[in-house]
């Protein structure tokens, strides 16, 4: 991992990105339909990729940028998206069962029609609307973290 150092006047030192090594950037390719089950995708740039359909089924995507990128229809079962950034992001009618989303940020990110059985959104920014929506339909509890969909979202 690399930790970018930007140095101001008088020799103050300021932390600017982390960027990972070795990562692999997808930005803004069509990946539809594409196949990453269990891939190991850990701090990728997906950001305005589009994934329509693409099978992601248990894989890493751990700390992956994914601003404004669409996984319309596609298969997220399993897959781990801690400490993502997943803002402006369409999850629409996307399998999300017994997802971990933890720690994540998608404000502005949809999720119409998404399979959240078992997902674990804790600590993840979501929009106060999209909560509402998904409390109407949460349930289950993660298999991995042990976690209900509904106290992730803090459904009432």
């Amino acid at each position: 991992m690399l930790l970018l150092i930007v140095i101001l006047g008088m020799g103050m030192m300021v932390p600017v990105a982390i960027a990972q090594e070795n990562t692999v950037n997808y930005t803004l390719t069509d990946l539809r339909d594409r196949d990453f089950h269990e891939a190991d995708l850990e701090g990728a740039a997906l950001a305005g990729a589009n994934m329509k359909g693409a099978n992601f089924e248990n894989a890493n995507l751990r700390g992956t940028i994914l601003t404004k990128g669409s996984f319309f229809e596609a298969n997220l079962e399993g897959v781990d998206l801690t400490d993502s950034f997943a803002d402006r992001v369409v999850f629409d009618r996307a399998n999300l069962r017994n997802a971990i989303f933890t720690d994540a940020i998608a404000s502005s990110s949809t999720f119409n029609d998404a399979t959240i059985e078992g997902c674990d959104f804790s600590g993840t920014i979501l929009d106060r609307y999209q909560v509402v929506k998904l409390c109407d339909r949460a349930r289950g509890t993660n298999p991995i973290t042990g976690v209900s969909t509904r106290v992730s979202l803090g459904c009432h």
